[in-house]
């Protein structure tokens, strides 16, 4: 599915809801994002964004496909490769079926495993399936998140087959919106082996440079705080 708008649901900081965004607005950028990890693709998806000289960015799970402190080493080598980690929630429900306290709890938990594992604090958070409603955006803002969508969906998630992932790419590179922002799925083979080689080859070829979330919006900032990592212990673990 592909659209070109700017969703700016965005209120101001001060009215307690988050900016929300849709698409990029930096000219001709391409920002390639991957929902669900980190998992046991991450460091073959790390391995071709660095090979191309592309920074992808990573909104990732406490415990959805796997527990985020089993792969903590290809999220560190995420982070300091400096490609971006977002908040995905701790383990992908739809936010709006939770109450306040359930909802603050999920971005609590993987907030705090992101910030033993990469000593950072997100500033960019993606509410699994898109869902999200005025408490959703009360909270992030609490929590000193903006919220990404998307405007170009792979269709990995919903089982489309790598064919109509790369049709996607072609529409998008053919047209030539401004903007692209990607949503692709790091738990999926195909993603990790076929389409994204393809995408890249196909926006590359269409003139696009491509860069973090936090650029494309812009150039924000990418975290709140950075500082070192913690060290292992017995409350690594899902």
């Amino acid at each position: 599915m592909l659209a070109t708008t700017v969703i700016d649901d965005a209120s101001p900081w001060g009215t307690g809801e988050a900016n929300v965004f849709s698409s990029c607005v930096v000219e001709n950028m391409v920002a390639l994002t991957f929902d669900d990890g980190p998992y046991i693709y991450e460091q073959d998806i790390l391995n071709t964004l660095n090979a191309a000289g592309i920074k992808g960015t990573f909104f990732v799970n406490g415990n959805n496909w796997g527990c985020i402190y089993d792969q903590w080493q290809s999220l560190q080598d995420a982070y300091w490769g400096g490609h971006q980690i977002g908040s995905h929630t701790w383990d992908h429900p739809d936010l709006t079926t939770l109450s306040w306290d359930q909802i603050d709890q999920e971005f609590s938990s993987v907030e705090q495993a992101i910030q033993k594992i990469v000593g950072a604090q997100p500033a960019f958070f993606r509410p699994p399936y898109g869902s999200y409603n005025d408490e959703v955006l009360q909270i992030a803002a609490n929590h000193g998140m903006n919220v990404i969508l998307w405007d170009l969906d792979s269709g990995d998630s919903t089982g489309e087959p790598v064919w109509y992932s790369e049709q996607q790419y072609d529409a998008v590179a053919a047209s030539h919106p401004n903007t692209v922002l990607a949503l692709n799925h790091e738990t999926y083979d195909t993603t990790a082996y076929q389409v994204l080689p393809y995408a890249i080859q196909k926006l590359r070829d269409a003139g696009y440079t491509f860069g973090t979330v936090a650029e494309c919006v812009g150039g924000l900032e990418a975290y709140q705080w950075t500082s070192q990592p913690g060290t292992w212990d017995d409350s690594w673990h899902c």
